[in-house]
């Protein structure tokens, strides 16, 4: 685990080289080998300094969230926390001089490790990234770093890495004071070494040196005050305390910071394991870490598939949509082929990536050679013979059927014979826009979201016709391009439109019912939805969900059943308020102003005389979702609770502190959430009815996740 190796010099190198990994993590197995060669590293006479640095590319990537995600017990967690805490004491406290030289990324326990040495250096590697970011996972730092970094660089400097996770490049690293040098990549062990010999005496860390003061001042000076008083309040306004890591986080500032920083690293342990044994820890750590990995190294790829490289592909329509798509295929090395009805429109498609490089060049994010590069492969057209050679083509076009159709037979006209034909539809049937195509089986649906240079997620529909190898190399493609795939069978809406819109759905039911507007917007706020039903109904657009139901009736004939809240929709609509493009819905948008809720809404749709409790409304919003998700399960249109859960968080903004619908209803326990929802079907209606795939499960004590 850890190589120990001592020179004629006194000094012992202990360089962490976990076996059968990329990557070293800290584990039980690990922190045996941490504590044994820091125990022997300290006793010895004949060491007189230590340098801790790795074999692998990167120092350590932090904790390992198998070992973490398994623990249930508080005591045992307690006590790993605490031996961890001793061990790192030990290490800085032992009067020997230690350096740190990091190769490479060196993020949560890794930099919590480099904190305890004396000296930090750090490889200049472009990729190499340095912090603290537990609370991406619902976690706080629990090998001291809460107590340790706001020592060294201050309060003020500290938190917002605390929460929010930054990770900093290492010339960033260095100016905060977190590295003490950065040098050429291979030198680091090096230069740790001459630092070391450089020491003629005892070496103490700052805290511990008597009279030390925290820069920027100590926790109960008045500029520090304020700024953990303006922090609370700022959290509280945005997480809605939903999420209890960054809570946490605060507190193990506040109060570790009043006293010593052995009874800090106590307190930091208490709050750590209260972090790690927490619903919330346990749904991110499991959609956002496992999930997200799994869906990243393509598991729902079929294995016998040879890996398709992509160097053109064609994209259909340079609207906003068509342009983010050809944006992203560009970034990652192809030709991408932006066509449409005119030369004008395919030029403003191209333009969105030129705005876009030359807001990341005004940045320093990307240099003016990469961005003409970039800008260069982006080919603007109206000719369909320019898709010759495109291995895959991307329709972007307006959602008419006829309209798709005709760009497909064209298209297909000039590509290759095993070429792949993908519809970006947001909710037309993939299996009904097929029949356009004279080879159904390189036909495939790939929704992505806008604004497509920002989303990660692509929605990959399979119609009927759909075969294994168009989704695998489909699946190629989504990963080239840096993005998240879900795969999902064809139905009406497919499974992030259908369930996202009985979200906007129910609160604009309970705008029916007489709720007040600012209660329904609040509600989806703690709930922990980014933003409130009527507000996202302006983004979207009533008018959009008035066409899509009225497309829906149509295709359904007498099997149509209008859904709660439509009624709503179509009266504002009738106003000519249908949404914030029009500068007026249920907001008005003053140029240059606030958006606020329009006043007409009491007139048009009175309140009544009782209001809900806003737990209610916050349940109700929460379990529309989660039941619409199950229906898609039960029906085969999902056949994974990991795509129902990454969908839900990347699609449309489901809480991740809830795991997703399907993490939500596991947390609460199917039983419970099965009696939720009979409350409410009961109070609401019948579109809470818990689908029979719950009660089946239920019964045999069957869950979607093993934990």
């Amino acid at each position: 685990m850890i190589d120990f190796e001592l020179d004629a010099q006194g000094i012992a190198t202990l360089s962490w080289n976990m076996p059968g990994r990329s990557q070293n993590v800290i584990n039980g197995e690990s922190c045996a080998a941490l504590f044994a060669a820091i125990e022997r590293a300290v006793s010895d006479p004949a060491v007189k300094a230590i340098l801790m640095t790795s074999a692998k590319a990167d120092f350590i990537a932090g904790g390992d969230l198998e070992w973490l995600q398994s623990a249930d017990a508080a005591p045992e967690l307690f006590a790993r926390t605490t031996d961890l805490h001793k061990a790192l004491r030990k290490l800085e406290s032992c009067g020997k001089p230690v350096a740190m030289a990091l190769p490479g990324t060196t993020l949560g326990g890794g930099l919590e490790v480099a904190l305890c040495g004396h000296y930090r250096v750090a490889a200049d590697k472009p990729s190499a990234r340095f912090g603290l970011p537990e609370v991406t996972l619902g976690l706080l730092p629990g090998g001291g770093g809460t107590q340790r970094l706001p020592r060294l660089i201050g309060v003020q400097n500290a938190l917002p890495l605390l929460l929010e996770g930054k990770r900093l490049k290492a010339a960033d690293a260095l100016k905060l004071g977190i590295l003490n040098a950065v040098v050429a990549a291979g030198t680091e062990v090096q230069a740790a070494r001459d630092w070391l010999l450089a020491q003629t005496g005892p070496v103490q860390q700052p805290w511990d040196v008597k009279g030390y003061k925290i820069p920027g001042g100590a926790i109960n000076s008045p500029a520090v005050q304020q700024l953990i008083m303006a922090a609370n309040a700022m959290l509280r306004a945005k997480t809605y305390g939903n999420y209890p890591a960054p809570e946490h986080i605060l507190s193990c500032v506040y109060e570790g910071l009043i006293t010593d920083l052995d009874t800090g690293l106590k307190t930091e342990a208490r709050y750590f394991v209260h972090a790690v044994l927490s619903p919330q820890a346990k749904n991110m750590i499991r959609s956002l870490f496992f999930g997200m990995n799994e869906a990243n190294k393509l598991a729902a790829r079929p294995a016998d598939v040879p890996k398709q490289r992509y160097s053109r592909v064609g994209i259909l329509g340079a609207g906003m949509m068509g342009a983010g798509i050809a944006y992203v295929t560009a970034k990652a090395g192809m030709t991408a082929v932006l066509l449409d009805t005119s030369q004008e429109a395919a030029e403003r498609g191209k333009d969105y990536s030129r705005k876009l490089l030359e807001k990341q060049a005004a940045r320093g994010q990307i240099t003016p050679e990469k961005a003409a590069a970039l800008l260069e492969r982006i080919v603007p057209t109206t000719d369909y013979a320019a898709l010759d050679g495109a291995e895959m083509v991307i329709e972007a076009v307006f959602e008419d059927r006829a309209i798709k159709a005709d760009v497909t037979r064209k298209s297909e006209a000039v590509l290759a014979p095993d070429a792949i034909f993908a519809s970006n539809t947001s909710t037309l049937p993939i299996t009904g826009l097929a029949e356009a195509s004279a080879r159904p089986a390189n036909f495939i649906g790939l929704h992505f979201f806008s604004p497509v240079d920002k989303m990660p997620l692509v929605e990959v529909i399979l119609g009927k016709g759909t075969s294994d190898a168009t989704l695998a190399r489909s699946l190629d493609y989504i990963a080239a391009v840096g993005m998240t795939p879900i795969v999902v069978n064809d139905a009406r809406g497919f499974y992030t439109s259908r369930v996202f819109s009985t979200y906007v759905m129910e609160g604009l039911q309970m705008l029916k019912e007489g709720v007040r507007p600012a209660l329904i917007e609040n509600a989806g706020l703690q709930a922990g939805m980014p933003v409130g039903p009527l507000a996202l109904t302006d983004e979207v657009s009533a008018e959009l969900l008035v066409k899509i139901e009225k497309q829906t009736a149509a295709d359904l004939g007498d099997a149509y059943r209008p859904r709660p809240g439509l009624e709503v929709a179509q009266r504002i609509v009738a106003l000519g308020r249908i949404g914030k493009k029009a500068g007026q819905g249920f907001y008005d948008y003053p140029e240059g102003g606030k958006k606020s809720l329009w006043q007409g809404l009491a007139e048009l749709f009175p309140p009544a005389a009782q209001q809900p409790d806003v737990d209610v409304l916050v349940q109700r919003l929460i379990a529309v979702q989660a039941v619409e998700t199950v229906r898609c399960m039960e029906e085969g249109v999902l056949t994974t609770a990991r795509d129902a859960d990454i969908g839900a968080i990347l699609g449309w903004g489901f809480p991740p502190c809830r795991g997703g619908t399907i993490g939500h209803i596991h947390s609460t326990g199917i039983a419970a959430f099965i009696g939720q929802c009979e409350a409410l079907a009961g109070q609401f209606g019948e579109r809470y009815t818990p689908p029979a795939l719950l009660k089946t499960m239920a019964d045999s004590g069957r869950t979607f996740y093993s934990r």
